[in-house]
């Protein structure tokens, strides 16, 4: 029976997805829940395991195309569920199958195909690595251009576990100087993964998640009137509580305590106080959220991702500290579900992780408002006290809002960030934890 694996739907509001990479060709044998292929969306990009077991008929996507969700991208033949095997017949079947598929190929080869076979199965002879594996598309493309095994094997491979691809061979061939370059079509050109060095300088193709954090921040820059204020915050009483409770914290739970979950724990009293700022604004029509949703933006391997903690409005400090802690580990690990990094009200931006001191950070849209947060330093400053000056030194922070100016006025987001900067200052930490 052949089955129809379909473009999955990753999140509520995604209704397309890329086509990154396969990891299993045409006539190759996959089992249930085998990655299958690589797709990527707005928001994450994921692995997408095969539905079933069998073996793969047909792919109708190529990588780089844009597929609606539920549209048909390739077709696996499975066993018949109404015939029962053993694991001895299951392997026999299956075997027959492969050998089948693969002579249906090879009567359907050209000359040229074949040829380009025979090299590829002469590289791998000749190196015994994994790196010198290429298709027969790369070896009937070194043979036009006349390019010898032992010069092949130079060439970096970039594919699934080295394989040299079609694209690596002509990056190869434009920045060697070689011929033939007119053979290379125009969808060829569209994503180089490796460096090509030109006289003036090393250019690289722009990754898919570098690509979408530039078309998301320069959607936001060309939505919202951007407006920036900032204020410092004492952050002393924080700082000397989390000293005081770091290690009984861990021990209990397992991770590290740290500012973050204080820093979100004042916004949601903020956004009490101000629901104007946990809303969306589509330039008509304002949408007031119940909830409160808080994005956190986390820095990955390649850029950033902005995962939420929903509902944060029903949950003690001890509830945030933990999806906090648990959200960023997946993120970080990967694992994070596209439905994880949508629905957020409002962003926290803490840059003060990588020391840097004050910032202006770009809203999230749909979000009005975004708080950045710089490095806790120790500072020399003017304390009132009794009607008396004096000068202490104090850890402090400083705050950096960012709002949309077409829904909150200046005086609006002064009075939010105050009002963040008060809760900081005066916690009652006894009742936190």
């Amino acid at each position: 029976m052949i089955i129809d694996v379909i473009m999955p739907k990753m999140g509520e509001s995604i209704t397309e997805g890329t086509i990154l990479e396969w990891y299993k060709e045409v006539g190759e044998a996959i089992d249930k829940d085998e990655t299958l292929l690589e797709i990527g969306t707005d928001k994450v990009d994921s692995e997408i395991p095969a539905p079933d077991s069998g073996i793969i008929v047909e792919i109708l996507a190529k990588p780089n195309d844009v597929i609606d969700v539920g549209e048909v991208i390739a077709k696996i033949e499975t066993e018949e569920s109404s015939v029962k095997l053993n694991s001895d017949s299951d392997k026999e079947v299956k075997a027959v199958k492969e050998e089948e598929l693969k002579k249906e190929h090879k009567e359907d080869l050209s000359k040229e195909d074949l040829k380009s076979e025979k090299i590829t199965k002469a590289i791998k002879m000749e190196s015994g690595s994994n790196n010198a594996i290429i298709t027969p598309a790369v070896a009937t493309l070194a043979s036009q251009e006349g390019i010898a095994l032992n010069e092949l094997s130079q060439v970096v491979g970039t594919g699934k576990n080295g394989r040299i691809t079609k694209k690596d061979l002509e990056v190869y061939i434009a920045s060697n100087g070689k011929a033939g370059l007119g053979e290379i079509n125009e969808s060829s050109k569209e994503v180089i993964h490796n460096p090509v060095k030109f006289p003036d300088g090393e250019k690289v193709k722009i990754d898919n998640m570098r690509k979408r954090i530039s078309e998301h921040m320069r959607h936001s820059l060309e939505t919202s009137a951007h407006v920036h204020i900032m204020n410092e915050v004492d952050m002393t009483s924080v700082v000397n509580f989390v000293k005081k409770e770091e290690d009984l914290f861990l021990s209990k739970e397992g991770f590290n305590l740290t500012y973050t979950p204080f820093i979100i724990h004042s916004i949601i009293k903020a956004l009490k106080e101000m629901p104007e700022m946990n809303s969306s604004f589509d330039g008509e029509l304002i949408t007031k959220h119940e909830n409160i949703n808080i994005g956190i933006a986390v820095s990955v391997d390649g850029g950033l991702m902005v995962p939420c903690i929903k509902k944060c409005d029903e949950k003690n400090l001890l509830g945030i500290c933990r999806e906090l802690n648990a959200i960023v580990r997946k993120t970080r690990n990967k694992t994070i579900k596209p439905d994880d990094l949508q629905g957020s009200t409002f962003t926290l931006s803490n840059f003060g992780i990588f020391g840097a001191t004050i910032g202006t950070p770009i809203i999230n849209q749909p979000n009005v408002g975004i708080l950045g947060t710089g490095e806790i330093k120790k500072q020399p400053v003017v304390i009132e006290k009794n009607d008396t000056d004096a000068i202490a030194i104090r850890q402090m922070m400083a705050l950096s809002l960012g709002f949309d100016h077409r829904l909150i006025d200046g005086a609006g987001g002064a009075k939010f960030l105050l009002e963040i900067k008060n809760n900081l200052e005066n916690l009652s930490f006894e009742s936190l934890l």
